[in-house]
């Protein structure tokens, strides 16, 4: 099956109404699901709550089964500095490559005290390849589950 570089993530669509993200997050807690990252983008009818959990599929169908609307997506993990410029180096190299980024969200992880930076390019096999010539630490998927 070879290291899989792309980390599947969850994109949880909610109607914009009072308590729709507590029953999904509610859901998960009684399924016993432990967040990795999570951003939420919203308009004035619906939201987006992504999420990065350990197991993606078994997650995706307790949703389902609760009657939310769940798409698979994949993103890119990358180690960077915690400090003032970290992130301008990952995305300077997304540029040079002509990589477009469709959205990003981070996230500090004290066991190495750095951060992660999870982004979706247009193109997810290109910003990989980018990234790594570029010599930024994309992060294998298993790890970023075990987190």
């Amino acid at each position: 099956m070879g290291v899989i570089m792309k980390v599947k993530q969850l994109s949880i669509f909610l109607e914009n109404r009072k308590g729709r993200m507590r029953k999904a997050l509610d859901v998960l807690e009684k399924g016993d699901v432990n967040i990795r990252a999570l951003s939420i983008a919203d308009t004035s009818d619906f939201g987006i709550l992504r999420l990065i959990v350990p197991e993606p599929d078994k997650t995706k169908k307790l949703l389902e089964d609760n009657n939310f609307i769940v798409k698979i997506g994949e993103v890119i993990a990358v180690r960077m500095q915690d400090q003032p410029g970290g992130l301008g180096k990952i995305l300077g190299i997304l540029d040079d490559n002509n990589i477009n980024l469709e959205y990003l969200y981070a996230f500090v992880e004290e066991k190495e005290n750095g951060a992660i930076v999870l982004l979706h390019p247009e193109d997810i096999d290109g910003g990989i390849k980018a990234l790594q010539n570029g010599g930024a630490e994309v992060i294998l998927a298993k790890d970023i589950y075990g987190l």
